[in-house]
């Protein structure tokens, strides 16, 4: 079983950025893809980005695309989301997930971390 803590949330104005970071410890972090998922209020929980255990290939929510980019650092079994121009339907909590099928934006249901609160102001 994984470990995950994420942290890097906070509250933003519209346009601002955030970083954030989710540390993963228990089996072999760089053996499986990781990816971000958010939920926000009165919402199911959805897919943001994935990305494979090098580091080579990463995948992007449509309605992300082009403002996030997600990253890992194997050496530090961390993996990173940077978000850019922000918008409040952007508010939600961000969670970090690991398994084979996170790539493809398939959560893992035994690898949730307790997730980190994004609001952003307009």
């Amino acid at each position: 079983q994984v470990q995950l803590v994420e942290s890097g949330g906070g509250l933003v104005q519209a346009g601002g950025s955030l970083r954030l970071s989710c540390a993963a410890s228990g089996r072999t972090f760089s053996s499986y893809p990781m990816g971000w998922f958010r939920q926000a209020p009165g919402k199911e929980r959805e897919f943001v980005a994935s990305i494979n255990w090098s580091g080579g290939t990463t995948y992007y929510a449509e309605s992300m695309k082009g403002r996030v980019t997600i990253s890992r650092d194997n050496a530090k079994n961390t993996v990173y989301l940077q978000m850019n121009s922000l918008k409040p339907e952007d508010t939600a909590v961000y969670y970090c997930n690991a398994g084979p099928k996170v790539i493809i934006g398939i959560p893992d249901s035994g690898s949730w971390g307790q997730g980190t609160q994004v609001t952003v102001s307009s």
